[in-house]
């Protein structure tokens, strides 16, 4: 029986060898969710995050070599004269676009001395040294919030069309848990986050959404066929369940992907890899696990609910 098929509830029980409650233990998900994010709220609030120098400002500097240089050792090299936390992007082979904390003359000098011992020889004549406010950086995360708050004002719409009002709700709610999972942890253990992260955070609001939706889709269809008698709560659980091979599917290849771009993407990828891994987790979690008893728990106390059991 393939999972776009109707099917009983102990149809889909028996399919599933791993079977068990998903929608009954909601409460166990939700202390879960809170047991990753609290700490991580609590962390922002203590500690903040670790921004880089695209939100704090430093020095810009644009170099070509005169040979193919490799990125690994162009960072490895600024480390050495104590400069942690580098951004480097390499196009051409031989051009370095390098971020770093605000240098005075003599640490430049130090750096460019041990680029050219380490690395390789450089075109001084291309040489471009440029000091970097943070202006652009508030700029970015200003818009980042304009971005987010459209955003969640265009699903709450969409999904309140296609489903339900309570539909919208519970999805965005899961869609703040990833979000704040992904600000947490990163606040928590300190990474320092450059703008690859507000984009990669953006990326997974709009990922994290699609595999929600597939859900609810499931949860209307069945809803429609609830009869008197018929519990609500099991009815949820089924249409999860009837979506679990195309959820589980989905977020393998993805991670599986991303996985691959953080180890081999070098250091320019890590930051992006590093939070949209830690995303896309999250929303799959959330998406199975948060969003369908989130609307659970909100029909269970509006008029709808009751009628079904």
């Amino acid at each position: 029986m393939e999972e776009g098929h109707p099917a009983t509830y102990d149809e889909v029980q028996k399919i599933h060898p791993l079977y068990f409650n998903i929608v009954k233990k909601r409460y166990w998900w939700f202390a879960l969710s809170l047991l990753i994010i609290v700490p991580g709220i609590i962390s922002l609030f203590m500690q903040g995050l670790n921004l880089g120098i695209d939100f704090k400002g430093g020095t810009m500097i644009e170099m070509t070599f005169k040979n193919p240089a490799n990125q690994a050792a162009i960072t490895d090299t600024m480390k050495s004269v104590g400069l942690l936390g580098p951004s480097v992007q390499m196009s051409s082979g031989n051009t370095a676009l390098i971020r770093t904390s605000a240098l005075d003359q003599d640490k430049q000098n130090e750096l460019m001395t041990a680029l050219q011992t380490k690395v390789g020889e450089y075109e001084k004549t291309t040489l471009k040294v440029d000091l970097v406010g943070p202006a652009m950086g508030q700029e970015l995360t200003r818009n980042a919030f304009k971005a987010l708050i459209i955003a969640i004002g265009l699903m709450i719409a969409y999904i309140s069309f296609r489903f339900q009002f309570v539909f919208a709700i519970s999805g965005i709610i899961a869609l703040l848990h990833d979000v704040l999972v992904v600000v947490g942890l990163f606040s928590l253990f300190q990474w320092q986050i450059d703008s690859t992260f507000v984009a990669a955070v953006l990326t997974i609001f709009g990922y994290s959404i699609n595999d929600t939706v597939v859900i609810f889709d499931r949860i209307r269809e069945n809803e429609a066929k609830m009869k008197r008698g018929d519990s609500y709560e099991d009815m949820v659980d089924k249409s999860v369940w009837q979506t679990m091979h195309r959820s589980v599917n989905t977020v393998t290849t993805v991670l599986i992907a991303l996985f691959s771009i953080f180890i081999l993407g070098g250091e320019s990828t890590k930051v992006f890899s590093l939070a949209m891994l830690i995303g896309v987790f999250s929303g799959a979690y959330s998406s199975i696990f948060n969003a369908s008893q989130i609307l659970v728990e909100i029909k269970k106390h509006i008029k709808p609910y009751p009628i079904y059991e």
